[in-house]
């Protein structure tokens, strides 16, 4: 199926959940929210309908979107709308969602890393309503290094991210299970502020969004990646104290409630320096660019990391 055809049915869908049948429609036209091969996002008024990779695992996915309509995860994930109508489509899996009003990228100031670091204490205290698969943030690592190997197979440019990548212990590869008392809790799998959204828009509460990557597993990988850009020198070190004391308040398990956290987080959040800086060489070689500065930083970061030396990095991923 095109592009063009997943975006026209997935209009079509919005479109039509979004109100009765009217012999006279002022409508506007659907709007393409993202088009990529993992996810095709097109909103119509205040429905967004999402074509899911091709290759994804239905009965998980079917899980996940069951996990975010659960009672006990009101007010943590945004809830799915009611299937589309047809059942299973033969291409790309469907589903539909209320639109809300995302997190303004003009406005850093005003981004919402406490409000993200409660909604993840509170998700991380759940116990699942129901069985799930395990948590893809191993997976979604993996696959990125993969694309980069792809992209530049054997540059000396993806030397360094190779190298941090092995210094990985197994599990945060997605080569094994992860530690049994990390494995138990229920995680987002793909924590970025890209992930949140006011509901009902503008004005309602946070709330989390695209489970595609949600599971059981250790709850230290959803704060990777603010870890990771605060290792690198991305996310100010203000910024990242108030997410820190906003997910201990909350209670939440993935580090301890006083005290030094960074044991707890070295591994995922080098997991997630390697997956950023990877899909940076894969993106920038795909658009014919050299890797912009803050893609360079992470590629950088990757060289830091490779650099310790094997007893201290043994230790860290303990």
């Amino acid at each position: 199926m095109s592009t063009t055809t997943v975006v026209t049915e997935l209009g079509t869908l919005a479109h039509d959940r979004s109100h009765p049948p009217a012999p006279r429609c002022v409508c506007a036209p659907p709007q393409v929210l993202a088009d990529r091969p993992d996810g095709t996002v097109v909103r119509s008024g205040p429905v967004v309908a999402k074509a899911h990779a091709a290759d994804t695992d239905r009965e998980a996915l079917a899980a996940r979107v069951a996990l975010a309509a659960a009672p006990q995860l009101a007010g943590i994930l945004l809830p799915p709308l009611p299937a589309p109508p047809g059942g299973p489509r033969p291409g790309r899996p469907v589903t539909l969602w209320p639109h809300g009003e995302p997190v303004d990228p003009a406005d850093p100031d005003a981004a919402p890393w406490e409000e993200a670091a409660a909604l993840l204490a509170r998700l991380h205290r759940t116990r699942s309503p129901l069985p799930l698969p395990p948590m893809r943030g191993p997976a979604k690592a993996a696959a990125a290094v993969a694309r980069m190997r792809a992209a530049r197979p054997g540059e000396p440019a993806t030397d360094a991210v190779l190298a941090a990548w092995r210094g990985l212990p197994a599990w945060a590869r997605g080569e094994e299970a992860a530690p049994g008392h990390r494995t138990g809790f229920l995680c987002h799998g793909d924590l970025h502020l890209g992930q949140l959204v006011r509901h009902p828009a503008p004005y309602g509460s946070w709330l989390l969004i695209d489970v595609d990557d949600a599971g059981l597993g250790d709850p230290s990988w959803d704060l990777a990646r603010p870890a990771a850009w605060y290792a690198a020198g991305l996310l100010d070190p203000d910024v990242w104290l108030r997410f820190l004391a906003a997910y201990r308040a909350g209670g939440g398990p993935a580090v301890p409630a006083d005290g030094d956290p960074w044991p707890a987080l070295d591994v995922p959040a080098r997991a997630l320096t390697v997956q950023t800086a990877a899909l940076a060489l894969a993106k920038s070689v795909a658009e014919g660019r050299s890797p912009d500065e803050v893609e360079q930083m992470m590629i950088d970061t990757c060289a830091r990391i490779a650099s310790l030396p094997p007893e201290l990095a043994a230790g860290r991923s303990s």
